[in-house]
């Protein structure tokens, strides 16, 4: 399995060491731990704005009508340069 190192502060490596020491765990298996957390609620996170960008899409009229003054106004009407 592939592996990368990971520099830590003193500090830093101190906590994790007590965090670990706390839960009972390793201090690998704490970093990879949160690593994946973070990965799983990144890709959740894009998923979920996706979802939104498509509802969005596919509701544009629908939020136009409802919001006509979040609309952009047509090039160049009422603005002055």
């Amino acid at each position: 399995m592939p592996a990368l190192n990971v520099e830590f502060s003193d500090r830093e490596l101190e906590d994790l060491r007590q965090i670990a020491k706390e839960r009972g765990t390793s201090m690998k298996a704490l970093v990879r731990e949160a690593a994946a957390a973070d990965i799983a609620r990144h890709r959740a996170l894009q998923e979920g704005a996706e979802a939104f960008r498509r509802f969005f899409a596919s509701h544009a009229d629908e939020f136009a009508a409802a919001f006509p003054e979040d609309e952009p106004s047509a090039a160049g009407e009422g603005r002055v340069a």
